[in-house]
């Protein structure tokens, strides 16, 4: 047993140097947006009355339950503060705790790193012992961090707590499930398809035991997403389901060390599927290349979006029942950037928090088109008749059209539950446009992350995914915190017209995607002009 874990530590330690820039921007971005976010619901609903009418109308709704999860205590500020960010935040953390464990296990082994790594002296089972610490130490860090955040900012310090053991609940139990994964499949996409498929699943499981009538109790209890609810946080105080989360990841990984003894480096126990023997017509160009290696995924964020889009849509009607307390509607104002409806300003600012969502498709497709470089494969591609500038934009175009169908998903299901609900929000012709002109702030995001791999390649992740996390917390939390002008200016969506609370204007327009424009410019040139590698 001992001689199998030889060299965990160094691998550890290699593990958190590589990752020096992203532990650090995935543990502070997790920690801000639910502080953040937090603090603006508490400044939201500023008295009683106002938290009263709040709780009342939002879980009024059974989508707002089994979006959210239910409130711990209904007369609790503090509870009310967090329960926007308690499922959404510990969906986060289990996606960053699996990509921790995919980036140093099955994406190592498949890149070929392990053969290195094993031709010295370590163990066998050292490697994936030392991913699963270091994603677990990111968890927990995250975790703590939340909590000592939200008491710092006057919330109850055991309900922080028993917050920050809910979230550790879910994101260990995912460290484990990514673990288990990173043996049964064969590639890193396969990786990633079983433990998203699996949190998708029981993010389901989870609203289906919140939302539901007539559903067991213990149904809420099976799944490791309502761990983090079922804490109670500001309500029971049950810290205690942080031991689910160990039992769950201490199962999971004595079940990887067992199947990782069972299978060859470098294949999985599912075997990989067979592919056509012969292209399709569309793979006989960069284009299509680029399109098919981001298929699956464009696919599953648009429909993502499109719930999203359902989502907003079906909770306007009950959010304009909340806004009639003067103190909320000016604050909803305030971060919708001026006056107008409330119909308008919500919509404006549901819009505009959810097409954030668009711009972390677009990094992602930029970091993978990073990945097929060091992986070897844009070598290969670049030794036939294809340029380099083809090739770049070819994985541009797929990132621009992608984002852009994102973000229409997100219209088209806000107007389709709309409409469904009476028709608050005014319509397609008020919808849509609301939601497209939101586009060229999206694609100066992924601007930024096609700059980032033309001149500083090694850093594309942490300048995409940290540039994202900045622009998200000044340009959506900016008016509520009272940052300076200059600084939310440095935010893209700070300039976008807020459809339909203000007209459309064309400056800003036309700036934002020459900014888009220059910035993707800068990074084919850049890409043109470097080593490949």
């Amino acid at each position: 047993m001992t001689a199998s874990l030889v060299g965990t530590g160094t691998l550890a330690r290699l593990a958190v140097r590589r990752d020096r820039v992203l532990l650090p921007v995935g543990i502070l971005g997790i920690t801000i947006f639910a502080v953040s976010s937090a603090k603006a619901t508490l400044a939201l609903y500023p008295t009683v009355a106002s938290m009263d009418a709040g709780i009342k109308t939002i879980f009024a709704s059974p989508s707002a339950v089994a979006l959210y999860g239910p409130i711990s205590d209904p007369t609790d500020p503090d509870a009310l503060a967090v329960v926007k960010t308690t499922m959404f935040g510990a969906v986060l953390l289990a996606i960053f705790g699996y990509a921790v464990v995919r980036r140093h296990t099955r994406s190592e082994e498949e890149d070929g790193r392990f053969e290195l790594v094993g031709a010295g002296v370590v163990g066998r089972r050292a490697p994936l012992t030392a991913a699963v610490a270091v994603a677990t130490a990111a968890v927990l860090a995250t975790c703590l961090l939340t909590g000592l955040g939200y008491a710092a900012i006057g919330m109850d310090v055991a309900g922080s707590l028993a917050a920050a053991a809910g979230w550790a609940a879910t994101g260990l139990a995912f460290v484990g499930l990514a673990a288990v994964a990173a043996q049964l499949a064969s590639t890193a996409r396969g990786c990633a398809g079983l433990t998203m498929g699996a949190l998708g699943v029981l993010f389901l499981l989870r609203a289906i035991a919140d939302a539901g009538t007539g559903v067991p109790g213990w149904l809420g209890w099976v799944s490791p997403v309502g761990w983090t609810s079922k804490a109670e946080a500001f309500g029971a105080d049950r810290s205690w389901v942080v031991f689910l989360g160990v039992g769950l990841l201490a199962v999971c990984l004595v079940a990887a060390f067992a199947l990782l003894q069972r299978r060859d480096l470098g294949a999985g126990l599912l075997p990989a599927r067979r592919g056509r023997a012969n292209a399709g017509a569309t793979l006989a160009g960069p284009v299509g290349l680029a399109w098919r290696l981001g298929r699956s995924s464009t696919i599953g964020w648009t429909v993502g979006m499109l719930v999203g889009g359902l989502v907003i849509g079906s909770l306007a009607k009950s959010a304009m029942d909340m806004f009639a307390d003067p103190a909320i509607a000016d604050l909803l104002r305030k971060m919708g950037g001026g006056v107008g409806l409330l119909s308008d300003v919500y919509l404006s600012t549901e819009l505009g928090f959810i097409a954030i969502i668009a711009a972390a498709y677009g990094v992602t497709t930029v970091l993978r088109w990073r990945a097929e470089e060091t992986q070897g494969h844009t070598e290969l591609v670049l030794a036939t008749a294809d340029s380099r500038t083809r090739y770049a934009a070819s994985h541009l175009l797929v990132a621009l059209l992608g984002t852009a169908a994102l973000v229409f998903a997100l219209g088209l299901g806000t107007v389709l539950a709309d409409a469904s609900g009476g028709g608050t929000l005014g319509g397609a012709g008020r919808v849509l446009p609301a939601a497209l002109i939101r586009l060229p702030a999206v694609w100066v995001c992924v601007g930024v992350a096609v700059a980032a791999i033309g001149w500083f390649p090694r850093w594309t992740a942490a300048i995409g995914w940290g540039a994202l996390a900045f622009f998200l917390v000044v340009g959506e939390f900016g008016g509520v915190f009272g940052m300076p002008q200059w600084l939310m200016d440095l935010a893209p969506f700070t300039h976008v017209p807020r459809m339909p609370v203000e007209a459309f204007a064309w400056p800003p327009t036309i700036a934002l995607t020459a900014v888009a424009a220059g910035l993707c410019i800068v990074g084919v040139l850049g890409f043109r002009r470097r080593d490949i590698g």
